[in-house]
């Protein structure tokens, strides 16, 4: 099957393809091949909230999960407003997908081992096993938390190739 997403055709000097959706599939994997997003929150004000993000993407449970720690403003924002949406794009930005959904912040990480800090260490397996009980008690030391964006909807698009 064809890359959806590459650019085939040259075009002259003031034009170009045009733009084209992308099935959600196709998205899906866009999401999957990506480590880093544009993460978006409201702010009180109504306006957005923006950082580049490191996540991961589940797409039989349909869920994003972002590490970030407790008290940082993501987290404040979710927790009065869970209305988030991750932008992904891919290598030549000539596409991209945009996941839309609910944001839930767990509890910090507290206790080495406890269930936040083993879902953070599921999202970052380690080569060494005698490396995970130094990445769960920093996890601690951090207040971690996991971010889960639940993905409610899927869309995109890229180049009509």
């Amino acid at each position: 099957m064809p890359d959806p997403f590459t650019v085939a055709k040259e075009y002259g000097p003031g034009r170009g393809p045009g733009p084209k959706t992308q099935p959600e599939h196709a998205l899906s994997e866009l999401l999957g091949s990506q480590r880093l997003g544009v993460l978006a929150s409201t702010k009180k004000d109504g306006h957005p909230h923006l950082a580049t993000m490191s996540y991961v993407w589940d797409p039989e449970s349909r869920i994003i999960r972002i590490t970030s720690v407790d008290g940082r403003i993501k987290t404040r924002h979710f927790r009065r407003d869970p209305r988030a949406a991750l932008h992904v794009t891919t290598p030549d930005y000539l596409a991209f997908a945009v996941a839309e959904g609910t944001a839930e912040v767990s509890p910090p990480s507290t206790v080495p081992g406890d269930a936040t800090g083993r879902e953070l260490l599921a999202m970052h397996p380690l080569e060494r096993a005698e490396d995970d009980a130094a990445y769960l008690k920093n996890m601690v030391e951090d207040h971690r938390v996991v971010i889960r964006l639940s993905v409610t909807h899927l869309y995109g698009g890229g180049l009509d190739a």
